[in-house]
């Protein structure tokens, strides 16, 4: 059953007329009559009758044409929203974001990339890494944005977007503020927030290991929020990515000796065609000006850190 014979049948059933039918579709008369009898053929019976001069519907005919009428307005919405897809007026984007990149720096990208681009309709999932590239890979997510800090399998491909330094984070008043930097060694015997949800987190502990560092974790928490809490009701200090830091209560300082940072990635699956919108918006995140923090003034402890600026 081709969709040309269901307009042909529909046009017949509106003009009541295979002349009329043939001239409002524009094609011969024989051509329309032809591709109604094989539609017949295909149902099985009849599906017009002559009352003098008109043709009507057979009791057939009748039984079908809200069936037949649904799939041509079925197959004219989804050209439209195929329209719509390529032309970015209604396009979906499904995007993964790991639960430990922090949305500040994402969420201005996301905001003037929706100005620029109205249409394309944006589905931001978190969850940690390995959930995520499930998804990628199922074909549930188009794009993850992810932590460079664990290797990718090599079913996936991935453009850096920005390499984000981790600080020290500190409630006012601790004696760690009077420095404008803050080297591991410092941070001995302190009291201190332990971020569990940290990709790089055995990486720091096996450092501190080697250097003969102890630090005392006066709470654990794999959620971001609750560490900063925590660290601002003057617990302990915590190493966290400068990005992720939503607080502006908080005072940051450059982890020194050793320098710890990470890359965030934008990933998608290797050898997959990329929708037009994730090709957009991947080209756009790449080109997006991901302005580093504000400097910590040398010496600055009596007042809040400046947090992260948001890129523009």
């Amino acid at each position: 059953m081709e969709l040309q014979q269901i307009r042909y049948f529909l046009a017949v059933d509106r003009h009541a007329s295979f002349s009329r039918a043939a001239a409002a579709c524009e094609v011969s008369q024989p051509a329309l009559t032809q591709a109604v009898k094989k539609l017949e053929d295909e149902v099985g019976g009849e599906l017009f009758h002559r009352e003098g001069k008109r043709l009507v519907l057979t009791a057939l005919g009748r039984l079908i044409q809200p069936a037949l009428e649904q799939a041509v307005d079925g197959a004219q919405s989804a050209r439209q929203l195929a329209d719509n897809f390529r032309r970015l007026r209604q396009a979906p984007l499904r995007v993964g974001l790991q639960t430990t990149i922090g949305p500040v720096r994402v969420a201005a990208f996301l905001a003037a990339f929706h100005r620029r681009h109205p249409g394309v309709e944006i589905t931001v999932e978190d969850g940690q890494g390995p959930a995520l590239t499930d998804k990628l890979e199922k074909g549930v997510l188009d794009l993850a944005l992810l932590s460079g800090a664990q290797p990718l399998a090599e079913a996936f491909r991935s453009d850096k977007l920005y390499a984000e330094p981790y600080v020290v984070v500190l409630p006012a008043g601790h004696p760690l503020g009077r420095l404008a930097q803050i080297r591991l060694a410092d941070g001995d015997g302190e009291a201190y927030v332990d971020r569990l949800s940290c990709e790089l987190r055995e990486a720091v502990m096996a450092l501190t290991r080697e250097a003969g560092v102890n630090l005392y974790a006066t709470f654990r928490s794999d959620r971001e929020d609750w560490v900063e809490a925590m660290v601002q009701a003057g617990l302990g200090f915590a190493f966290m990515p400068a990005y992720s830091i939503r607080s502006r209560e908080l005072h940051l300082r450059p982890l020194v000796e050793p320098e710890v940072s990470r890359d965030v990635l934008a990933v998608d699956v290797r050898g997959r065609t990329r929708s037009p919108a994730a090709r957009l918006f991947l080209e756009e995140i790449k080109d997006f000006a991901w302005e580093p923090p504000a400097p910590v003034p040398a010496g600055a402890g009596s007042g809040p850190a400046s947090s992260p600026a948001p890129a523009g």
